[in-house]
Order: structure tokens, then sequence, then C-alpha cells
């Protein structure tokens, strides 16, 4: 590999500038998780004189509030430590909060601005539009009791897996797990897992349209459907 002038003056290699980009990357993410540290040894004190889950969602609404590229640094560190299972290559956008800190984002998650992340699991790759609600299950909130009110009657709470290489459209809400390769669409709600890699869903509530790895694959009998908006 060559580091220094190419003979014909055209500059740096290529190899040369995606090396040292990497490098000053790195460099950087090291910085950033040096300033995220003492927030996360904060965090883990504060969890000991109260509810875990509450304390994390706080440090998590302070942080969703720092914009730019530092506020995604920032957001990616903090996650990274206090976060089972989660990469620092990772992008959480503006005013995006995590709810619940057993939850794992793999490398190369982008999760757009605005959203609202339970506890869940997100594979390698998968991309969270703007607005987006993963909700921590569907049975949250008990109202079998009629004498008793919804929010004294408990629920339960589920971590849902999102795979890999998957596409979440804007504002759409997700309560059940979603398999590898998937497409919601956007504004739709997922109340059943989507169990079948590559399909395409829409609707509320949300029905594969048709799958991305079989392309004469639909729900109608072989009728074709329209491209849902993502």
């Amino acid at each position: 590999m060559h580091f220094g002038l190419p003979g014909n003056g055209l500059g740096f290699t290529h190899d040369w500038i995606v090396l040292n980009m990497r490098v000053f990357k790195r460099l950087v993410k090291s910085v950033f998780l040096a300033l995220a540290t003492p927030l996360y040894l904060l965090c883990l004190l504060f969890s000991q004189l109260g509810n875990a889950d509450g304390v994390f969602t706080s440090f998590s609404q302070g942080l969703s509030l720092i914009p730019g590229k530092c506020g995604v640094y920032l957001r990616a560190a903090f996650y990274h430590l206090a976060c089972p299972a989660t990469s620092d290559e990772i992008a959480v956008g503006f005013l995006t909060i995590l709810s619940h800190r057993d939850t794992s984002i793999a490398k190369g998650v982008y999760i757009g601005p605005q959203c609202n992340v339970g506890m869940c699991s997100i594979g390698e790759n998968t991309l969270i539009g703007s607005g987006v609600h993963i909700l921590s299950g569907s049975r949250q909130h008990g109202f079998q009791d009629n004498q008793k009110p919804i929010q004294d009657q408990g629920g339960a709470f589920e971590k849902v897996r999102i795979g890999a290489d998957c596409w979440i459209g804007n504002s759409a809400v997700i309560m059940a797990p979603v398999a590898d390769g998937c497409i919601v669409a956007a504004g739709s709600v997922l109340t059943k897992s989507a169990d079948k890699e590559g399909d395409i869903l829409a609707g509320n509530p949300a029905a594969a349209k048709r799958n991305r790895f079989q392309p004469d694959y639909n729900t109608a009998g072989g009728q074709d459907h329209e491209k849902p908006s993502i």
C-alpha cells in the first residue's frame, strides 16, 4: 500500500485517504467514548438509588437533545457502554429516546430522529425511519379487570427482535418481531410477527404485500400489488 504522493502528481492515493479516514474516525470515536464514560458511570450510580430503566430513560432524553454530529457520536458511545451487545458504529438521531436499557443495537444501524425505542434488538445494517415507535411487545398494559384502572393492572414487556438489513418506514409502529430483510411501509402498524424473511409489509394492521427475495410471491393468489410507500 502506498502512503505518499503518487508519481502522477494527482494527489494522495485512494487507499491512503481511506486508511487515514478510518484512523481519524476511530480517534474521534475514542474521544467521545471518553466523554461518555463519566455519564455512563453517573447513570450506573443513580440506577442503584431507584428505577434503573427510569434513570436510563432520563439520560437518553438528555442525550437526545444534542444536535449534529456531536450528538450522534456521543449517543453512540453512551449506548455502546450502557446497552448490552450494542456497537459504537451506530447512528441515533436527534430527539430519539430509548426507554429500556435492555436494548441491543448492532453495527451499521441507523435510527432516524424523533423515534421512541422500547426493549428490542436491532440487527446489522437496519434502517429505522423518522418518528418510528418500537414498543416492548403488545401486552404492556393489562385491562381484564374492569374494577381497576388500566394503569394499575400492570403488563408484560417483551424484547422485540428486528432482524438485519430491514427498513422500517417513517412513523411505523412495531409491536412484534420482524424477520431479516423485511420492509415495513411508512405509517404501518405491525401487530403480529413478520416471520418470513424479505417480506414487504404495509397497512394497519400490517400485512405482507410481496417479498423482496421472491419477486413472484404475493398474498393475493398471483395478482400484482401496488408498491407500498416507504
